[in-house]
């Protein structure tokens, strides 16, 4: 009877951000700035890497891919909920949230892979300087991210097929601004305890697995840190892996918040303040992050902006 219930639900109502029309307003206004920025600072990285040669490097190679993470899995929120901030009914059908969830987990747990190759990239260029050509060479850069890409689509289907198969009975009301897992939890009428064991585990071995590799490559890149001699090469290293960590905190914390914390201490209002960081602001912070603390990013942001010769585009890594 519950099964039969379910097939006549063919929509769910997402309550978004603001119950007021002032707040979806200013939160319209605000978003949409944040999301303009997201779309052009990320395409405009990946351009700058394209098209400057002194930027045809492994890491940087890493940092468009990054890039392209960032714009997709941003805009397979933000468009959504800057079209409910002006809509009366903020519906989403079945299909569509089951979608949006499936593009989103796949971005974002690509995301996360590709944080931990680049983790990866950097401890190879300090601590292996000598073989970094070889080890970090074009095929093996170019197999890694479709490694990432393949890794986040397969997690994606087992993520999304599961909270798909749970029966949604009572309501259709889901008090967040997109379709994502814990808040279908906590609608659906199924027993949800078993799946959302199985999701927190492949959760869990993706965010602690990728973050365990980041925090091995930097403690082995930050004692061959400490062993140069030249302040110019610490002074590098420093600040090649400033952008790179400063990323990292900012999305690790809000996703271990998020998706590793007991469902029993589940909060609404907290955990979309959490996910308008990582879905909203981060995409958003990353090219400036990367921008702003690399130098080598710099020199070719500013040919551009002074109008140099930018070389022509020789492929992304050399």
């Amino acid at each position: 009877m519950a099964r039969n219930n379910c097939t006549l639900l063919t929509e769910f109502i997402l309550l978004g951000l603001a119950d007021t029309l002032e707040l979806q307003a200013i939160l319209f206004s605000l978003f949409l700035v944040i999301y303009t920025l997201t779309v052009v600072g990320n395409i405009g990285m990946i351009l700058l890497i394209r098209t400057d040669s002194r930027l045809h490097m492994p890491m940087y190679f890493f940092l468009a891919i990054l890039s392209f993470a960032d714009v997709s899995y941003s805009s397979t929120i933000t468009p959504k909920m800057l079209v409910d901030f002006l809509s009366e009914k903020k519906t989403i059908s079945f299909a569509g949230c089951f979608l949006q969830m499936y593009f989103f987990i796949a971005f974002a747990t690509t995301e996360c892979i590709l944080f931990g190759l680049m983790a990866h990239d950097h401890y190879v260029a300090i601590c292996n300087p000598l073989l970094y050509s070889l080890i970090m060479s074009r095929t093996v850069c170019i197999k890694m991210a479709a490694g990432a890409f393949t890794a986040g689509l397969l997690n994606s289907v087992i993520h999304t097929g599961y909270v798909s198969s749970l029966s949604f009975c009572s309501s259709n009301i889901i008090h967040h601004f997109f379709c994502d897992s814990p808040p279908l939890f906590k609608l659906s009428c199924s027993d949800t305890r078993l799946h959302e064991s199985i999701l927190s585990t492949f959760a869990g071995v993706n965010i602690v697995g990728t973050l365990l590799v980041i925090l091995t490559s930097y403690c082995y890149i930050l004692f061959s840190i400490f062993r140069m001699h030249a302040g110019e090469g610490r002074r590098k290293a420093f600040s090649t892996c400033a952008s790179h960590l400063t990323a990292i905190m900012l999305f690790y914390s809000t996703s271990i918040y998020t998706y590793l914390r007991p469902s029993s201490s589940y909060s609404l209002t907290q955990d979309k303040v959490a996910s308008v960081f990582y879905t909203v602001v981060i995409p958003m912070l990353n090219p400036l992050i990367y921008s702003l603390q690399n130098r080598e990013v710099k020199k070719a942001l500013w040919n551009v902006i002074s109008r140099k010769r930018v070389p022509p585009f020789l492929g992304l890594l050399g």
